[in-house]
C-alpha cells in the first residue's frame, strides 16, 4: 500500500529529480566543517520563520497592545518562553553566524566569484533590516529606543535622511504608525526578500562552485555532498539550535517593560549589532554628524561590494595576500572595537529638533529628576502635576537639573532658584527666554498653550516650597523638644495597623504590565524612598497615624502577598494608584495619587511594582503556564541533542559502508 502510495506521489511530483538537484553537486577539496556555516544559516532563517509565524497567532501590532501581548505569550502560554526566546536568540545568532561566514569566505577568496559576493553582501543588509525592525515589534523600552536610534542617526544623512525617517516611522515621530510599518517592513518586506536572495546565494554557487582549499593539490579531491558534508551540516546545525535552547533557557530575554518615552531614566542603545555606527556618529560632532551617520555606514558598505573588483588578483591563498588580510584585520578589528566601547559606554542619543517635542532629550540623556515630596499641609497648585507631565515631555531635563538630577546647561530649578520670580515672570521666561536676557541660549516655547505654561509654572513654583527633613524620632516630629543628650521617648499608645484598613481604590493598568526591576529600583530610590525607607525597609516616622511609622515594603505586609505574581502587584498597585491616609487623628504622611494624577505613568508604576515584588523575593516575570518548567526542558534537550547526534554519526557511517 505504501509502495504504491509513494509511487503515485513520485509520478506526480519530480521528487528523484530535486533530491538530485539538492544532493547531487561535488565538493572540491572533499567535505569540511569550514562548508557549514552557509548550512547553518539556513537552518536559522527555517527556524526564525517557523517561531515567527507561531508568534503571529498571540502578537497585535498596535502600541497600546504589543508590549502585552508578548508578554502573554512568554508567560501564560506554554512554551511561549521558549518559541520567543529561541526567535530571539536565533535573529542574534543569524548576525553572527553571517559575519563569521562572510570572514571565512574572505579567508578564502571566495569573494573573487563576484555575483555571489554580491548576493551576499545584499543578504547581510537585509538580515540587519530584520534585527532592527524585529526588535522594535515588541514595543518595550530597548526595542522602542532601539527604533527611535536608529531612525534618528538614519534622519543625519544628507539629502535623503528625513525622508528615511518618515519612511520608516511614518511621521516625525515614534507611534502607532511607526510600529504598523517596522511590521510591514519585518514580516512583508525584509523576510521574503531574504528567502527570494538565499535561494539566488545557493543558484550562484551551485553554479559557479564553492571556493574550496587554496591549494592546488588539496583542489584534485572532489567528494559528493551526499553524504559526508550533509551530515556535517546536520551536526553544526544540531549543534547551534542545543546552543540556542542552552541560551534560552539560562539567558531569557529580560522584561525591559512596556515603551515610555517619558521615563527619561532609561538609557537609550540600538540593537548590538548597531552600536559601532552608534559609537561611531559620537565621533563625529556639530556639522560633520551627516559624515558619521550616512558616510560612515556607506563607505563601509561600499568597500564590502567593491571587494571583489578591488582585488582581481587570482590568487586565494592568505598567507599570500598580506594586504588582504591586513585590510580585514583592520575592517573586521574597527567594527569589533567601536562595538565594544559603544557598549560599555554610556547612552548618548542626538535627535532630530522635533524630538524635543515629544520627549527625547538631545545630547546626554539624563537620569529622571527626583522630584521632591510636598509636607501634607503643603497647597497643591492647580496645574503642578500636569505641569510635572509637561516638563519631561518637552526634554527640560535635559538642560535643567531637579534636586540634583537631569542637565547642567541650565540653572537647577529647585530650592531657591526662582526664589521671587512670578508666575507671569516664569512664562514669559518659557515662551521668550530672550525677553529677561538677550544672550540666553534657551531655546523659545513659544508654541505652547497659555494653560501649558500656567501648568509649567505652578510645578515650578511648587519646587520652590521647601521640604523639610524627614523626622528622626515621632518625638521630633510631634513637635517635641529632647534636651541634649536624652534620647527622645516613642510616641506612646501607637499601634500597627493593617493596611487592608486603608482606604483604596481600583487597581490601574499598570497591575497587567510587566515592568522592569532595574528601571523599578531607580524609580522607587527618587520617588519612594524617602517615605519607606532606602530599599523599602521603612522605619520612617508618621506621627499623627496609628501605627506611628511609615509601613515596610521590604518585607511587606502579608495583607499585599499572593502566590499569583499578578495579584500580588494588583494589591500593590491599587494604593500606587490611587493614593491612602493611614488611619489616626492626623497623619503627617499620606500615600500620593501617582496614578490618579499623572505623576507616574502606568509604564512607571509597573516597574516600582517588579521591584518592589523583587525586594520580597517575586518575580513579576515568572512563568505562569510554561508547559514544562525550562530547566527540566533542558535535560530532555541534553538527552536529545546527544541521541541525535550519536544518530548522525551512525547513519553516516552505515551509509559509508554501504556505499563500500
Amino acid at each position: 500500500m505504501l509502495r504504491a502510495v509513494w509511487k503515485w506521489f513520485t509520478d506526480k511530483w519530480p521528487y528523484y529529480r530535486v533530491k538530485d538537484a539538492l544532493l547531487k553537486e561535488d565538493i572540491t577539496g572533499g567535505s569540511n566543517f569550514a562548508y557549514t556555516l552557509g548550512s547553518t544559516l539556513l537552518a536559522l532563517f527555517i527556524l526564525q520563520i517557523m517561531s515567527g509565524v507561531v508568534q503571529l497567532f498571540y502578537y497585535v501590532p498596535t502600541t497600546d497592545h504589543a508590549y502585552e501581548s508578548v508578554s502573554y505569550l512568554r508567560t501564560e502560554v506554554p512554551f511561549g518562553w521558549l518559541v520567543h526566546n529561541m526567535h530571539r536568540w536565533g535573529a542574534n545568532a543569524m548576525v553572527l553566524v553571517l559575519a563569521l561566514h562572510m570572514v571565512q569566505v574572505y579567508i578564502w577568496g571566495g569573494y573573487k566569484t563576484q555575483l555571489t559576493w554580491l548576493i551576499g553582501v545584499i543578504l547581510l543588509l537585509l538580515v540587519m533590516g530584520l534585527s532592527i525592525t524585529g526588535a522594535t515589534l515588541i514595543w518595550d523600552q530597548s526595542g522602542y529606543w532601539a527604533g527611535e536610534v536608529s531612525t534618528s542617526i538614519a534622519g543625519e544623512v544628507p539629502l535623503i535622511g528625513g525622508l528615511m525617517t518618515i519612511i520608516a516611522r511614518g511621521s516625525p515621530v515614534m507611534g502607532q504608525l511607526s510600529l504598523s510599518r517596522f511590521f510591514a517592513f519585518h514580516i512583508w518586506f525584509f523576510a521574503p526578500l531574504l528567502a527570494l536572495f538565499i535561494a539566488a546565494h545557493v543558484l550562484s554557487f551551485r553554479h559557479s562552485g564553492i571556493a574550496g582549499p587554496w591549494d592546488e593539490r588539496k583542489r584534485t579531491k572532489t567528494e559528493p555532498f551526499w553524504p559526508n558534508q550533509a551530515f556535517k551540516d546536520m551536526i553544526a546545525a544540531t549543534t547551534v539550535f542545543f546552543i540556542l535552547i542552552c541560551l534560552s533557557v539560562f539567558a531569557s530575554s529580560s522584561f525591559s517593560g512596556a515603551a515610555d518615552p517619558l521615563n527619561t531614566s532609561y538609557i537609550p542603545k540600538p540593537e548590538w549589532n548597531f552600536l559601532f555606527i552608534y559609537q561611531a556618529l559620537k565621533y563625529f560632532k556639530g556639522p560633520l554628524e551627516p559624515v558619521g551617520a550616512g558616510a560612515v555606514p556607506a563607505m563601509l558598505i561600499l568597500l564590502l561590494a567593491a571587494l571583489p573588483f578591488i582585488d582581481r588578483n587570482p590568487e586565494r591563498n592568505p598567507m599570500r595576500r598580506p594586504v588582504a588580510m591586513a585590510a580585514l584585520v583592520a575592517y573586521a578589528g574597527l567594527i569589533i572595537a567601536l562595538t565594544i566601547i559603544g557598549y560599555l559606554s554610556p547612552g548618548i542619543v542626538r535627535l532630530p529638533a522635533s524630538a524635543l517635542k515629544t520627549g527625547q532629550a538631545q545630547g546626554k540623556k539624563s537620569k529622571k529628576p527626583s522630584i521632591a515630596k510636598q509636607p501634607a499641609a503643603a497647597p497643591k497648585m492647580a496645574g503642578a502635576a500636569k505641569g510635572r507631565q509637561l516638563f519631561r515631555s518637552e526634554g527640560c531635563p535635559a538642560c535643567h537639573r531637579i534636586n540634583g538630577q537631569g542637565g547642567t546647561i541650565g540653572p537647577e530649578l529647585s530650592g531657591e532658584t526662582l526664589a521671587g520670580k512670578s508666575k507671569k515672570w516664569i512664562m514669559d521666561q518659557i515662551r521668550n527666554p530672550k525677553s529677561h536676557n538677550p544672550n540666553s541660549i534657551m531655546p523659545s516655547f513659544a508654541d505652547l498653550s497659555d494653560s501649558q505654561l500656567s501648568a509649567l509654572a505652578d510645578y515650578l513654583l511648587s519646587l520652590q516650597q521647601k521640604t523639610a527633613a524627614p523626622p528622626r524620632t515621632i518625638a521630633e516630629a510631634a513637635g517635641a523638644k529632647k534636651a541634649p543628650g536624652v534620647p527622645a521617648a516613642p510616641a506612646a499608645g501607637l499601634k500597627v495597623v493593617p493596611p487592608d484598613s486603608i482606604p483604596q481604590g481600583p487597581a490601574g493598568k499598570a497591575s497587567f504590565i510587566i515592568g522592569n526591576a532595574g528601571n523599578g529600583a531607580i524609580l522607587f530610590r527618587e520617588q519612594c524612598s524617602s517615605c519607606h525607607g532606602p530599599e523599602g525597609r521603612g522605619g520612617i516616622p508618621n506621627p499623627g497615624s496609628e501605627s506611628g511609622t511609615v509601613p515596610p515594603l521590604n518585607p511587606i505586609g502579608n495583607v499585599f502577598r499572593n502566590v499569583d505574581v499578578r495579584v500580588f502587584a494588583g494589591n500593590i498597585d491599587k494604593y500606587i494608584q490611587n493614593g491612602a491616609t493611614p488611619p489616626g487623628p492626623g497623619p503627617a504622611l499620606h500615600m500620593p495619587d501617582f496614578g490618579a494624577s499623572n505623576s507616574l505613568t502606568q509604564q512607571e508604576i509597573s516597574n516600582i511594582e517588579a521591584y518592589v515584588l523583587q525586594l520580597n523575593g517575586a518575580d513579576r516575570a515568572q512563568l505562569q503556564n510554561p508547559g514544562l518548567k525550562p530547566v527540566n526542558f533542558f535535560i530532555i534537550a541534553v538527552i536529545l541533542y546527544a541521541v541525535a547526534i550519536s544518530a548522525l554519526v551512525i547513519m553516516n557511517a552505515g551509509i559509508k559502508r554501504g556505499r563500500k
